[in-house]
């Protein structure tokens, strides 16, 4: 079928709209007409060039919609149901996933490859045949996709669309940085650098977790705002200014976890990170660094005396099929906030304007919304 969708053809390039043709699902695959999707800085990411992906790719891992084919042997979906797209596949029989680790399932592998899981050729083609590859092998800047279905998490329908895009990805990730792999427990001290889509989450998830005293951190103050009104107890503008004030109300024992979630990651957010971590406690590095960053800052004396750890994580730590699920108990109870995270939402021929909105510190999360006009 012909559809629509955000290109990028070269690094530092604008997203360019492009008729492009796309591939019926095959053995294992689904086709999704999409409802939403999420604008991510990650996708910022393959313009940049701080993400490797090959050229030209459809942007876009976060996104909700409805199932309208199914291909050869597929079981676990059947047109009409509503799904959310998932940033790293659950193949559920692979080392990874046998273990319990979906979140590092081995297709993911494959994610910056281009390639589809099912045959390892290209799902969406140009107007000259040239194949293009899906970003996270999804590209949600379409209205319509075809991915492998251990890419996608079927969900009920009581759960509106636009809003369950945001758990593929930033919900999830930031959530889970907090609760999963971040292990908040109740009384816990927790800081959070970064409040934008993922960060709003890990502030969500370190509230409903009961921790004591939640610190945002960021140099926005709208969106600083924002993380008052879902749970931040104190908010500043940086970790320098943040830093005595932790230290103050935990009387010097510091923060049990700092969640650095920014939106590109430096070698130097590190220090300044381990320096408001208690003993014993740990920094997660959730925000993504230029993939040929090798240049750290960081106390190695004060990282071995005082037992600190540096912990990475991927969606947040816990698998698609699992979290996904546990997050929409969350928001049925009343613990998660969806609604107040699209901040703005666009047309999908405005994505460099929404883009331009993110880097300005506009939005919490912008989202591209799809309707009559786009199907």
């Amino acid at each position: 079928m012909k559809t629509k969708a955000a290109v990028l053809r070269g690094v530092n390039e604008e997203w360019q709209i492009e008729e492009v043709e796309l591939g019926d699902p095959v053995a294992g695959e689904v086709q999704v007409k999409l409802v939403s999707s999420g604008l991510c800085h990650s996708d910022h990411h393959l313009r940049t060039g701080q993400s490797p992906a090959p050229l030209p790719i459809v942007g876009g891992h976060e996104g909700a919609g409805i199932v309208t084919k199914v291909g050869p042997g597929v079981t676990r979906f059947a047109e009409g149901d509503h799904v959310v797209t998932a940033f790293i596949p659950a193949c559920g029989v692979c080392p990874s996933c046998s273990r319990g680790a979906q979140n590092i399932c081995d297709e993911g592998a494959g994610l910056l490859t281009g390639l589809a899981i099912a045959d390892k050729t290209h799902r969406v083609q140009g107007a000259d045949g040239t194949g293009y590859a899906q970003m996270c092998l999804l590209g949600t800047f379409s209205p319509h996709i075809t991915v492998h279905e251990a890419s996608l998490v079927k969900i009920e329908g009581d759960i509106p669309l636009k809003e369950a895009a945001l758990l593929g990805c930033g919900v999830a990730t930031g959530w889970g940085s907090a609760t999963e792999i971040g292990g908040t427990r109740v009384g816990d001290t927790v800081v959070v650098v970064g409040t934008g889509g993922v960060g709003i989450n890990s502030i969500q998830g370190a509230k409903a977790a009961g921790a004591r005293y939640v610190v945002a951190v960021d140099p926005v103050k709208f969106k600083r705002d924002m993380a008052e009104k879902l749970g931040a107890t104190h908010t500043f503008a940086s970790m320098e200014e943040a830093a005595p004030v932790v230290g103050e109300i935990t009387w010097g024992a510091n923060a049990n976890t700092v969640i650095l979630t920014v939106g590109e990651m430096k070698g130097e957010y590190l220090a300044p990170a381990l320096a408001m971590t208690a003993k014993g406690g740990q920094v997660v590095v959730v925000g993504m660094g230029d993939f040929q960053a090798m240049d750290v800052s960081m106390n190695l004396f004060e990282l071995t005396l005082l037992q600190k750890r540096v912990q990475g994580a991927i969606f947040g730590g816990a698998g698609p099929r699992t979290q996904v699920p546990k997050l929409l108990n969350e928001y049925r109870a009343g613990q998660l906030n969806l609604a107040d995270l699209v901040t703005q939402t666009y047309r999908l021929e405005e994505i460099n304007k929404a883009y331009d909105d993110m880097l300005e510190g506009n939005n919490v999360r912008g989202m591209i919304v799809y309707d009559e006009a786009d199907w």
